[in-house]
């Protein structure tokens, strides 16, 4: 099961911010730009982003100096004292309070290291595939700092919130910052006593990775470059056989999962419906399980999916909790099967992660739009839970992670 242990972190100096890192921190790296990076470099030119993107677009390695001139400026910050390492081994307590829908939240998280394992051994299980090129940039990034920059999300199962009590407080934070209209705050925790009793609590529940896929294959990446050049292994206390994560209770009323809507560019709504037919009925929109919205006209269709298993025949080595799943069905059936043959060809799927840009894309590329239904958090669980994996952009977690309150050193 899962080995869980705190460690000594590099981060920002608080105390020179006045507690306030609001401009020092960045949304997750690979969700940014060129345009997104110089804002952020405008705020503050110790932003993270300076070290955790040096390369755009991220989806593949660049050229060996950017890493290089990455690994000089997190160096030049400990130097000069913009960061520091923490004394003491430590838990780093982490809460996001938002608003969604009219509604605020608190995701209640906390930081720590969990021990490599492979997927197999069914301790930390994924839950969607991953691409080569991601890790190709993380790895370059990773030799040249000899740091994980930016967290994994995990979540793990605790009805009863025990680990959440153990972790409970009132003191203010000594960290805090504003990102997007998300407050994030942050504490430190170094007392032995509850440290242990939330590594036992943790070692007897699997740990299910919410985002950060490429970067936990990164890190095995990294691990076994070290044994290689090591002679084959490395001591068992080395820093690189352990990832940093950002754990949270998937039970928690704060941690949720949102649709991620899709766009088929340059097709027309009739001709989708009329592929659709034999796999979708129309239905109200409060019983659809999709809802099309035609780019061109702006009208809209709602659609029940009525032969769900035909999966058992198109994916027979998949489980049946994928073979469940929205996004599966909408995939590999409706749009790979039944649409690609009658447009004789697999059309392009654009991602939107809000209705109003799934629907700006089918204005704009003259197509439709996918507006789907949020994956549950007991479905994502069973589909992990069966070693099944989703198709990409099967959930949303919202809201993403601030990187830069932590970073992890992986050398000794």
């Amino acid at each position: 099961m899962p080995e869980l242990t705190p460690f000594r972190a590099i981060r920002y100096d608080a105390d020179r911010l006045g507690g306030d890192l609001s401009t020092v921190l960045a949304p997750p790296y690979d969700v940014l730009g060129q345009g997104d990076k110089d804002a952020l470099l405008d705020r503050s030119e110790n932003n993270v982003v300076a070290v955790d993107l040096p390369h755009i677009p991220p989806k593949s390695a660049g050229p060996v100096e950017v890493y290089h001139q990455a690994a000089v400026r997190l160096h030049g910050w400990l130097t000069s004292g913009v960061m520091v390492r923490e004394k003491s081994p430590a838990l780093y307590i982490y809460h996001q309070e938002f608003e969604l829908a009219g509604q605020t939240y608190t995701r209640r998280m906390f930081i720590a290291r969990l021990r490599l394992q492979p997927f197999s051994e069914g301790s930390i299980l994924p839950h969607e595939k991953t691409f080569g090129g991601p890790k190709e940039d993380r790895l370059a990034l990773m030799k040249a700092t000899e740091c994980q920059l930016s967290p994994i999300f995990g979540l793990y199962a605790d009805p009863e919130d025990e680990i959440g009590s153990m972790l409970a407080g009132n003191s203010a934070p000594p960290a805090t910052a504003t990102l997007g209209g998300v407050e994030n705050r942050m504490w430190i925790m170094t007392d032995g006593g509850t440290i242990d009793r939330v590594a036992s609590a943790m070692s007897e529940r699997p740990v299910y990775i919410a985002d950060g896929h490429h970067r936990y294959g990164t890190a095995l990446m990294y691990r076994e470059f070290l044994a290689c050049a090591a002679g084959g292994s490395l001591p068992d206390d080395h820093p690189a056989h352990y990832i940093m994560f950002v754990l949270a209770n998937m039970d928690d009323p704060g941690c949720l999962i949102l649709p991620y809507n899709r766009a088929l560019a340059d097709v027309d709504m009739q001709a989708v419906l009329g592929a659709w037919s034999d796999g979708t009925e129309r239905v109200d929109v409060k019983a659809a399980d999709l809802v099309l919205h035609d780019g061109r006209t702006g009208d809209e269709v709602a659609l029940r999916f009525t032969n769900r298993g035909v999966l058992s025949e198109l994916a027979p080595d998949e489980c049946d909790a994928w073979r469940q799943l929205d996004y599966a069905y909408l995939h590999r059936y409706l749009i790979e099967e039944l649409l690609a043959k009658k447009m004789g060809r697999v059309p392009t799927v654009r991602y939107a992660k809000s209705v109003a840009a799934a629907q700006c894309i089918a204005r704009d590329e003259s197509g439709v739009a996918l507006l789907t239904n949020a994956t549950s958090m007991a479905h994502m669980r069973a589909v992990s839970q069966a070693g099944g994996l989703m198709p990409q952009k099967s959930t949303f977690f919202y809201p993403k992670l601030a990187t830069g309150l932590v970073i992890n050193p992986i050398s000794m």
